[in-house]
């Protein structure tokens, strides 16, 4: 890497939210960002341009994160990130095991991805300060949130505007997915949500969504339900 063209990243990410958090991220590095929604744009944008990184949602909708990574390994050596908002060790080691140089925690931090990806490119020599959890867990969290865009307010504002759609259509989707034991969908749209509450600083529906995802759906919902309305009609203005 010792021409002067910029650095360009492949970020496979399907939610609205997480992809306008994660674009805006990495262009600090500074990346210039090509977005993909699946698998399918991935691939296709894999094949027509070189990449200095990629960073790949550990779970698409047409498919997983490690098993993409392993289809456009051949005949490359770009580093890969995977992200991911599951916690569990094993989800871990399997995307670490699959090639992923390193496996981030959402919700993240601009600072974390920032030197996530100036590591992976060999652009630092040190690795990333892990984010310190929060203990206290408002409705909102403007602070947390702006901490993860490095005060950005008007990023955050743009971020919610992309939330709240997202969050009026929500309890159909959820209530579907219980509805019909649509397990997959159900985790799928949990994890979404979990991820993008952490950028956009809905500290409690985040532990809502993290709750229902871990007990049966059903005996969970009255709870998450009345989360989601709570958080919906305090939706911050402006």
């Amino acid at each position: 890497m010792t021409d002067h063209r910029p650095f360009r990243a492949l970020l496979v990410e399907d939610d609205a939210v997480s992809a306008a958090f994660l674009e805006a991220a990495l262009a600090r590095v500074p990346l210039q960002v090509d977005l993909a929604r699946d698998c399918a744009q991935a691939r296709a944008l894999a094949a027509g341009r070189g990449y200095d990184l990629w960073v790949f949602d550990a779970n698409l909708p047409d498919g997983r994160g490690d098993a993409l990574l392993r289809i456009l390994r051949t005949g490359s050596t770009t580093p890969a990130i995977a992200h991911t908002a599951a916690r569990e060790v094993e989800e871990h080691e399997s995307l670490l095991a699959a090639g992923f140089l390193e496996v981030l925690v959402k919700p993240l931090s601009t600072a974390e991805i920032v030197a996530a990806a100036r590591m992976a490119l060999g652009l630092v020599a040190e690795a990333p300060t892990a984010a310190v959890p929060d203990t206290t867990r408002p409705l909102w969290d403007d602070a947390s949130a702006l901490r993860a865009l490095l005060g950005d307010r008007g990023h955050l504002f743009a971020l919610r505007g992309l939330f709240r759609p997202e969050l009026e259509a929500l309890e159909a989707t959820l209530r579907a997915a219980i509805d019909d034991g649509d397990h997959a969908d159900l985790r799928s749209t949990l994890h979404r949500l979990r991820a993008s509450c952490g950028f956009v600083g809905a500290a409690r529906l985040g532990d809502a969504a993290a709750t229902l995802a871990a007990t049966d759906a059903n005996a969970g919902w009255p709870g998450f339900a009345a989360t989601l309305q709570e958080t919906l009609d305090q939706f911050p203005e402006g």
